[in-house]
């Protein structure tokens, strides 16, 4: 089944060259089912890039999947077209009354502030608030998965000697757990952060449970309230050359960066990156929509709670 996109998104044409099968709400109107209801609230400053990483991704899935997009209202973005935030974006304030099947909620580039200090705190820690009555799951992503579990759980992120950046292998801590059903033993995942959380603080919190984790990159999958919360330290959404755009563009700033580990092809960049972490990817993805959303969401939207 196709994804149901607002129309004229720029991710509809790009996806579509990918032969990847999405239709625009006119289309979508005229046809007699239930959608499940998914609404993003996109932390990043590149919009348009993770819009269509994440629709990428998520139209993988046999389900019809109708998406929107929320923002913070206390703040504005700085690296995408004011024309296309008014187009496709809603305030929260403007979406709270709505209820919703599932939510993504993406990293941001504030990981090294303290999170009190982040400007639109408040705003968030509302959100995570709201989601509770209003979403059958979240998933967190990144630094959401950072602050989500900070504010929920008390849990503490921690600074790196040096930023966690490449693909890295994963294992999966409960394989029989919906999640990981079709999954091999480990599977691969890109990171990208300066900070981290860490295990026993999780094992310490008997509301969380430990998915998987890495003996590089550390934790990666964790979840709560029995799959209505996902929290996932690293970006299965990323394309092929995600990580190889932010490798080259801290370079020319100067930045201290190193490669990417387990990246390119013979660890050359010149050779380009070696793709191994997207079937991965869709499966975690899939699993979640069907297993999480799909198979615990209600008939009725407004009976979640």
């Amino acid at each position: 089944m196709p994804l149901a996109l607002p129309d004229q998104l720029p991710a509809i044409e790009r996806l579509k060259q990918e032969n990847i099968f999405v239709i625009d709400t006119s289309r979508a109107s005229g046809q007699d089912i239930r959608p499940l209801k998914i609404v993003i609230l996109n932390l990043m400053p590149l919009k348009i890039i993770t819009e269509t990483d994440l629709v990428r991704i998520l139209s993988n899935s046999p389900l019809q999947l109708n998406i929107e997009f929320m923002k913070v209202k206390g703040h504005t973005s700085k690296n995408t077209p004011i024309e296309h935030m008014k187009a496709f974006y809603r305030d929260f304030e403007l979406m709270r009354n709505e209820k919703f099947d599932a939510m993504i909620i993406t990293g941001a580039p504030v990981e090294q502030m303290p999170f009190e200090e982040v400007t639109y705190w408040d705003e968030i820690t509302d959100i995570f608030e709201w989601s509770r009555t209003h979403v059958t799951s979240t998933m967190y992503i990144c630094w959401a998965a950072q602050a989500g579990l900070y504010y929920h759980y008390g849990i503490p992120k921690y600074p790196l000697d040096k930023k966690m950046f490449g693909i890295f292998q994963q294992t999966p801590l409960l394989p029989l757990e919906p999640i990981f059903r079709g999954f091999d033993s480990t599977f691969r995942q890109p990171h990208s952060r300066h900070t981290e959380l860490r295990r026993e603080d999780i094992l310490a919190c008997p509301e969380l449970t430990l998915m998987a984790e890495s003996p590089e990159s550390g934790v990666s999958v964790v979840m709560a309230r029995g799959g209505r919360e996902f929290y996932i330290t690293g970006h299965s959404e990323y394309d092929p050359f995600t990580l190889d755009t932010e490798y080259k563009r801290d370079l020319a700033k100067g930045l201290p960066i190193e490669m990417p580990r387990n990246y390119y092809v013979d660890d050359n960049p010149e050779k380009g990156p070696k793709v191994t972490w997207r079937a991965d990817g869709n499966m975690l993805f899939l699993n979640w929509l069907n297993y999480y959303v799909y198979q615990e969401t209600p008939y009725h939207i407004d009976d979640i709670h």
